[in-house]
């Protein structure tokens, strides 16, 4: 069986989901929705974001900022930074006990802008790729986590997942799995360093509402992270 990158995967194993997504906004709404005063610096729109590639996230340090984080987490506590690139996800049933995810979920949750996201659904025997995306103007959150890790030469490495839970009915026929999405009237909450109790932030990671997303298919460009242009988010013909 292959993920959704088209790579060969053991036998019973979930595919990758989220494992590629967009952020094409020039940063205007980006500003305005999340309550930003700026962007980081090298932000610029992006139309096929990969694991282990440099991602927006958002997060709460004296205030809302915005940073750049690289996709795959690596926990402070990791011998080996190439943990990262297995940490793409983690599970809303399992992340408050899953030892990689459980202190971020506590001290260290971030959202994960985008403005859509991509899925691989089986059609007579191949794999067609579709954009996910809101019906409305609104960016997506994604929930996410951050970690630091720091070499032994005292760099410092900052890494970001992205949390998925059960599809709603409508992505269900793509995929079994979805990011969790948040509302603007929950970032405050999943952003609140003082707020340490799993209990009172898990209840957000629920799949989003089935007339939220909607899909369309989209050029077999996206299946290899080399291609990073309008060109990807292009509608084609099914």
């Amino acid at each position: 069986m292959t993920d959704t990158a088209g790579n060969t995967r053991a036998k019973g194993r979930e595919s990758p989901m989220c494992a590629r997504y967009t952020l094409t906004d020039t940063g205007e709404l980006l500003l305005r929705q999340f309550r930003l005063a700026e962007l980081p610096p090298d932000y610029r729109p992006r139309y096929n974001i990969a694991p282990t590639q440099a991602v927006t996230v958002v997060l709460n340090s004296r205030g809302r900022r915005a940073a750049q984080f690289r996709w795959g987490l690596i926990p402070a506590w990791a011998k080996d930074p190439s943990i990262g690139r297995k940490l793409i996800n983690a599970r809303a049933e399992t992340v408050a006990v899953k030892p990689s995810f459980r202190q971020s979920l506590r001290r260290r949750r971030c959202l994960i802008p985008a403005d859509g996201f991509y899925e691989w659904q089986e059609v007579d025997g191949r794999k067609r790729p579709l954009r996910i995306v809101p019906t409305t103007e609104q960016l997506l959150a994604f929930a996410g986590l951050w970690d630091c890790w720091r070499s032994p030469d005292g760099e410092e490495i900052y890494t970001c997942v992205i949390i998925t839970t059960d599809a709603n009915a409508a992505l269900r026929p793509i995929h079994d799995r979805m990011p969790a999405i948040l509302f603007p009237q929950d970032y405050d909450l999943w952003l609140d360093t003082d707020v340490q109790d799993p209990e009172a932030v898990l209840p957000l990671l629920r799949p989003c509402p089935d007339d939220a997303l909607t899909a369309y298919p989209v050029s077999t460009l996206v299946n290899s992270p080399r291609y990073d242009s309008p060109a990807c988010i292009e509608p084609v013909e099914a």
